[in-house]
């Protein structure tokens, strides 16, 4: 009886909120986007930089970071299949992978939630 009653009153939580929490993901105004507690625009900007071959430098901009994901995860893939990894970055395979997580999280809440549908 008590189940029915808080299934009653229980209030859909907004869908885009759900991912954002079940994923670590926060937004904010002075800092952009946060993942697991890391403030990507503090501390992979520059990787970012690099991968992008210098079109973004931010995180803010998702639409722009959805369409360089393919190039991204390309030099990503290229820099860990020869193992080559850039030194000023302080890149390895696991970084590097955990990047490439990022990049895929945030281009899925992108299409997801905030790109315009037709």
């Amino acid at each position: 009886m008590f189940d029915k009653v808080r299934q009653l009153f229980k209030t859909k939580e907004d869908p885009r909120l759900q991912f954002m929490r079940e994923h670590g993901i926060e937004w904010n105004e002075a800092q952009g986007y946060i993942v697991q507690g890391v403030v990507l625009n503090e501390s992979l900007s520059e990787r970012l930089e690099y991968f992008s071959n210098r079109r973004l430098n931010q995180f803010d901009d998702l639409k722009a970071l959805y369409f360089a994901a393919m190039l991204i995860n390309e030099k990503i893939d290229l820099e860990i299949a020869t193992g080559q990894y850039v030194a000023r970055l302080g890149n390895n395979q696991h970084n590097l992978q955990e990047f490439k997580a990022i990049v895929s999280l945030l281009g899925e809440y992108y299409r997801q939630f905030l790109r315009e549908k037709r």
